[in-house]
């Protein structure tokens, strides 16, 4: 079949520098141009040797547009999503895709209305150390998992950009946080029961420029979110439990190291000098007790989600990012802001 007509909705970073280069680059896809509000930015991508549309009309007339991808800042995704789609055209936009789960539900409606492919950019879904975790994860070779921890640190601050700014839907929940829940809720399925957050201003009053989330599921297990603009020492990136071992990634660099319990008693178990003190709780394990290796970092290619995206308006597979998923992402993301406010855990309706 012929490759599908893509226009890029907001030529900034991941909209120029990502959507739009990689179309050319990959070649999934032909890049039939791209919109942007400011000028100076069409300029650019003109300078490139891209078209650019002098109006959003003029991208919703042109026949020749199958797909078109919103990226631009959060609070004005609505507008543009719903006109393409009545407009007839297949969407993918950025995440987060609406500033309420209202809005997400009306943008799902109007897609099936027209008859039309929709879906979010949940690109992190392709992270090497997440598809590492998840490999573990379903394996079982850690056993039941009742704790998974994932963190995003940095030491710059929230961006000088939109991303800062409420009206806008910025913060780091919305900007990070959407990513790593979702990666959670890809792990675990089972039913959820509570929300607790708790937002971190230290360089930005208006959005949180952090936070610290815990999701609660119904069999016991929870999940531990964390983003951190502040951090000049970094924790590590992911930390998960099971009932026979666990697993650890350092840095989304390096591999996943895991150790797995062979034997669970010891008849001599000889307590270590630990401070002031001496303990058998917390002496270390060793080789006979204990089995530790490292798993390869997976390969991935984020452009399948591209590739999904055509095979599914051409009726030949289902979205890797379905509404639902999103939808209670979206909802967790609600009850953090709600927690928040509340200073309490909030229970979860699914």
């Amino acid at each position: 079949m012929e490759k599908k007509n893509l226009v890029v909705v907001g030529y900034g970073g991941m909209g120029g520098g990502y959507h739009a280069a990689k179309a050319i680059e990959k070649g999934v896809v032909n890049l039939l141009g791209i919109y942007d509000i400011d000028p100076a930015k069409s300029e650019l991508a003109r300078s490139r040797g891209i078209f650019a549309y002098d109006t959003y009309e003029d991208v919703l007339s042109d026949d020749r547009v199958d797909i078109i991808t919103v990226a631009i800042p959060n609070d004005r995704h609505f507008e543009r999503v719903t006109r393409a789609l009545e407009a007839g055209k297949h969407v993918i936009c950025e995440k987060p895709v609406a500033m309420s789960s209202e809005e997400y539900a009306k943008m799902v409606e109007c897609a099936e209305k027209n008859n039309c492919v929709f879906s979010v950019h949940q690109n992190r879904r392709w992270d090497v150390d997440f598809l590492a975790m998840k490999q573990i994860y379903n394996s079982g070779e850690i056993g039941k998992i009742f704790n998974y921890e994932s963190r995003i640190h940095g030491s710059r601050g929230i961006p000088s950009d939109w991303r800062g700014e409420k009206e806008h839907g910025g913060g780091m929940l919305l900007d990070w946080g959407v990513h790593l829940i979702d990666q959670a809720l890809q792990l675990f399925k089972q039913k959820i029961t509570g929300v607790y957050c708790k937002f971190i201003h230290t360089t930005n009053f208006e959005v949180d420029d952090g936070y610290k989330l815990y999701i609660y599921f119904e069999d016991g297990a929870q999940a531990y979110i964390e983003t951190g603009t502040f951090n000049f020492i970094a924790l590590p990136r992911m930390y998960m439990q099971g009932d026979k071992g666990t697993t650890l990634i350092t840095d989304w660099r390096e591999k996943a190291k895991v150790t797995v319990c062979k034997h669970w008693h010891e008849s001599d178990v000889i307590p270590v000098q630990t401070g002031a003190g001496l303990t058998k709780t917390m002496a270390p394990r060793d080789s006979i007790t204990v089995d530790e290796y490292e798993i390869e970092r997976p390969t991935a290619d984020v452009y399948d989600f591209y590739r999904n995206f055509c095979d599914v308006i051409d009726g030949k597979a289902e979205l890797i990012v379905k509404s639902d998923e999103v939808m209670r992402v979206m909802k967790v993301m609600e009850a953090a802001f709600k927690s928040d406010e509340l200073g309490q855990v909030v229970a979860f309706e699914e």
